[in-house]
């Protein structure tokens, strides 16, 4: 079998597959570049960047695999696939750790305005009283989504004494009881938490689920970090809240449309961006390859 790897990908997963496989590695390929060769191959690796559209799964006449080296499938055509016949498959809990630390990072960021104080002090400007934060402890805490992230992040959240309450409709109550969530509905993720955190796959129908309506039964004081798709919230409505003072702030690492350099979000001084480092530890480059 042929493997064709057309993103970066961790020499550790390469090696793995070279013991089996003749693989070729050909990443910062243009659409119609990879649409040219891709028949030769029985088998496409791709991390988030190559988008494998139906053109390219048309061409793929060998394809029996593609295989996508982290856990989101958004870029991969999944219904072309299986028409096709063609095995989808992912590494689910590769980068697990990963984007839950980086989540709970954003969140602290949040709480205590480390990257505006970090930028201001860096300016020769020494302002304390501009940096007010409010602590965790307490606070309520609303995870959408309780796969591996968000249990995972449920999990260090008890740490910082939050109280936990959770959406996700396809775990049990007594399954989210032994991570210490509470589940709850939607409208009292949105109504109740101070801050809400977002781990779920982009779907039909988790597309655009936090919109102007959603935004504007929050608390004001309420704080949004979305680590897991970027269109899962409404941007432009996101920047209209927190910039309106309808919410108090937001973290986003992941946007619609990647890079995301000039999105709205990125105008705005109290939400914290970075450009989708979830998945960027060493330690979960190797595990997603591997």
């Amino acid at each position: 079998m042929k493997v064709l790897i057309a993103d970066p990908v961790a020499k550790e997963g390469i090696e793995i597959l070279r013991k089996e496989f003749d693989v070729d590695v050909k990443t910062g390929l243009k659409p119609e570049e990879l649409k040219a060769i891709i028949g030769d191959y029985d088998a496409l690796v791709v991390r988030s960047e190559t988008q494998v559209t139906p053109d390219i799964i048309e061409a793929g006449k060998k394809l029996q695999v593609v295989a996508r080296a982290g856990v989101g499938l958004d870029n991969i055509n999944i219904d072309a696939a299986t028409k096709k016949g063609i095995i989808v498959v992912n590494a689910p809990t590769g980068n697990t750790i990963a984007a839950t630390e980086h989540t709970l990072a954003m969140m602290l960021a949040l709480a205590r305005h480390v990257p505006a104080a970090n930028d201001k002090l860096k300016c020769g400007a020494w302002q304390r009283s501009a940096f007010m934060g409010i602590e965790l402890k307490g606070k309520t805490l609303g995870i959408l989504g309780l796969g591996n992230v968000g249990s995972e992040v449920a999990r260090r959240a008890r740490a910082f004494e939050m109280s936990l309450i959770g959406y996700d409709p396809f775990v049990s109550p007594e399954y989210a009881q032994n991570i210490g969530v509470r589940l709850v509905s939607l409208d009292q993720i949105y109504t109740q938490s101070d801050f809400i955190t977002l781990h779920l796959p982009l779907t039909p129908n988790t597309r655009g689920m936090i919109g102007a309506k959603e935004l504007a039964t929050m608390k004001p004081t309420a704080r949004i970090v979305n680590c897991a798709r970027g269109g899962l919230v409404d941007e432009e409505a996101l920047f209209n809240a927190v910039e309106q003072g309808k919410i108090a702030g937001a973290a986003v690492d992941v946007f619609s449309s990647e890079p995301a350099v000039n999105n709205v979000l990125c105008r705005s001084s109290k939400i914290i961006v970075t450009p989708h480092l979830g998945a960027s530890t060493a330690e979960a480059q190797v595990g997603v390859a591997v």
